[in-house]
């Protein structure tokens, strides 16, 4: 099924109530009084039309933390897999992913990325909010890696800002208890000033300008997360060990 179809799907299954629900009912109590995370910058975020979310990604965390502090809905992506899960748990998950409004990708397909991106599209037409992480994967070792370029893809030819979102801590945290344990410590998400797209102007449809504009956004993400650059994708036997960890 078709990334498109999915998020008329997931719109049609999953009235906004599930997704306010879901937030504060369910992740605000585990965040804020387990976690006790820190949100800066709110003020940069726009209070309608259409937006891009982009932030690093070292945990899986941050896909709760990154949206929480935005009083919009947001729409991130997911592996289709977590949608094809077996059993009451599997199907749980699925569930819950398509209940806020999540729309399943299958990321090591090619054929999938064009499916995908039109969905973002989509979403922003709709004057929705679109979450990414930009590496695509979670960092497996606290570096940031190099962005993919779907992002600038969707975003320059329509022309919607982009806020940077800088997290800190994210990678090994755990609650508050933990905290100076192994590294753990309180997460901090910094949305900053929307990233300027005019450098690009008139090179939207150019593949160059997307890397170029993917690099430079995630140049001003690690202005403020301070993580050493790999200049790379992660190899998949790094994203193996990662995940084996």
């Amino acid at each position: 099924m078709g990334a498109g179809r999915e998020l008329r799907r997931a719109r049609l299954t999953s009235p906004l109530v599930w997704y306010w629900l879901l937030k504060f009912a369910v992740v605000a109590p585990a965040l804020v009084l387990g976690y006790a995370p820190r949100w800066r910058g709110r003020e940069h975020l726009p209070r309608s039309g259409p937006f891009v979310l982009a932030a690093n990604h070292t945990s899986v965390i941050e896909t709760a933390i990154v949206p929480f502090a935005v009083n919009r809905r947001v729409t991130f992506v997911a592996k289709s897999k977590y949608y094809r899960g077996q059993g009451a748990k599997g199907r749980l998950l699925g569930w819950f992913l398509r209940a806020i409004g999540q729309v399943p990708i299958d990321p090591a397909s090619a054929s999938s990325a064009q499916p995908a991106l039109d969905a973002a599209r989509e979403i922003l037409l709709g004057g929705g909010v679109w979450g990414i992480f930009p590496e695509g994967t979670r960092s497996p070792d606290g570096r940031m890696y190099r962005g993919r370029t779907g992002g600038m893809r969707v975003a320059l030819p329509l022309g919607v800002p982009v806020i940077p979102v800088a997290v800190i801590g994210a990678r090994g945290s755990g609650p508050w208890w933990t905290w100076g344990r192994n590294g753990s410590r309180r997460i901090h998400v910094t949305y900053l000033p929307p990233f300027d797209l005019s450098p690009w102007a008139g090179r939207e449809d150019d593949p160059q300008a997307w890397r170029e504009a993917t690099e430079a956004l995630m140049a001003r993400i690690r202005e403020v997360t301070g993580q050493e650059y790999a200049d790379r994708y992660p190899t998949p036997e790094e994203l193996h060990a990662r995940d084996n960890r």
